[in-house]
């Protein structure tokens, strides 16, 4: 066991010291520093998350949450938190061996994804699942291979990670599958963005949702963390996902493709009904008059029923100005004695009796 304690600390040691080497110092490339100050940020708020779950939550917390004891995730949580803070603070020191300065204003909120210790595990497992896109992902945008290797060397890391949370879960696959997805930085950033409490300019393109109605000049885009239905759209709308804000023009000439990262798909944002399409799927209809919005309904009952309903409802009624409907004759041609023939509302309001027909036997 000391062994092992000694190697893990060996290991660590030349993580902590990215920044140290010769060939790390100097100018880097534009691409180099946006990789580096964006992974730094994200190693931010992984610490941050595991930090701020740990002081929150107590043994029983983990107990409640279905774990036999609280001693295993409690141990492995404070490992993540622990390689996280490293990996932030060697990204830091390497971007200042680049004469840049790191992004440390960014502030991060939890609240979400912390209301117990199940969510938190289950939003750990998404957090890490991003952290190996992102190194992923900005593995292609490295141009010296000494920065790749370090970035690397992290990304393995936060695989490890992966698959420890993914056991915790108690319901997920330890490898799930034999390839993992690269993502670049706008599509971790709109990931991410929940997280982050107020601005933190990362230079970053964030993910726009573009939103095409028909008949409007170009598209409505919006941030994927304000994304809202805006007033006055009703029917299809056609939803893209871009790289940028700039408005998708409604033509297929001139409408840009280059930024897109997703869709089209097709949604329904249905905001104003219609009485054929509630009529169509019997459903009431609105009477559009009367207190409360009432509704009224229809339905052809046989002579007998109204009989039966009106008498029944005459009988519990004192004194109601309805039509008698007992053992009179009638005076239409072609009907037995016993028919009904009353129209109108039954004393007690329910049934109001349109008319009548005669039914076979």
């Amino acid at each position: 066991m000391r062994y092992s304690t000694s190697i893990f600390a060996l290991a660590a040691a030349p993580l902590a010291a990215y920044g140290a080497p010769a060939r790390i110092y100097g100018k880097r490339g534009a691409s180099d520093i946006l990789v580096f100050k964006f992974a730094d940020v994200l190693e931010q708020l992984e610490a941050s998350f595991y930090s701020t779950a740990l002081s929150k939550f107590q043994d029983s917390d983990f107990t409640a949450a279905g774990f036999t004891s609280a001693l295993i995730p409690a141990e492995l949580f404070k490992v993540i938190q622990s390689d996280e803070q490293t990996h932030s603070t060697a990204l830091q020191a390497a971007l200042k061996s680049f004469g840049e300065e790191p992004v440390t204003s960014c502030s991060f909120n939890f609240d979400a994804a912390l209301g117990d210790v199940a969510t938190m595990a289950a939003t750990a497992r998404v957090v890490e699942n991003v952290g190996v896109a992102a190194y992923l992902g900005g593995a292609t945008l490295l141009t010296d291979p000494v920065l790749l290797d370090a970035a690397g060397s992290i990304l393995t890391i936060e695989a490890r990670h992966q698959t420890i949370l993914n056991v915790l879960s108690g319901t997920g696959s330890a490898i799930p599958q034999a390839f993992d997805i690269p993502f670049t930085p706008s599509d971790v950033l709109a990931v991410a963005a929940p997280f982050f409490s107020g601005a933190c300019d990362l230079g970053i393109p964030a993910t726009i949702l573009q939103m095409m109605v028909g008949g409007a000049p170009f598209s409505i885009a919006l941030p994927l963390s304000q994304c809202i239905v805006p007033d006055g759209i009703d029917g299809p709308v056609a939803i893209w996902v871009t790289s940028d804000g700039q408005p998708l023009i409604n033509n297929v000439r001139d409408r840009a493709t280059n930024k897109q990262i997703a869709g089209p798909t097709i949604a329904f944002i249905d905001t104003q009904s219609q009485m054929l399409g509630q009529l169509a799927r019997g459903a009431s209809v609105s009477s559009g008059s009367g207190s409360g919005g009432a509704t009224t309904s229809t339905e052809t009952i046989s002579p007998e029923q109204a009989s039966s309903i009106l008498a029944s409802s005459t009988a519990s009624a004192s004194g109601a100005g309805a039509t008698d409907v007992s053992n009179s004759s009638s005076s239409v041609d072609g009907l037995p004695a016993s028919a009904n023939t009353a129209t109108g509302p039954s004393p007690d309001g329910k049934t109001t009796v349109d008319g009548w027909s005669v039914t076979p036997a």
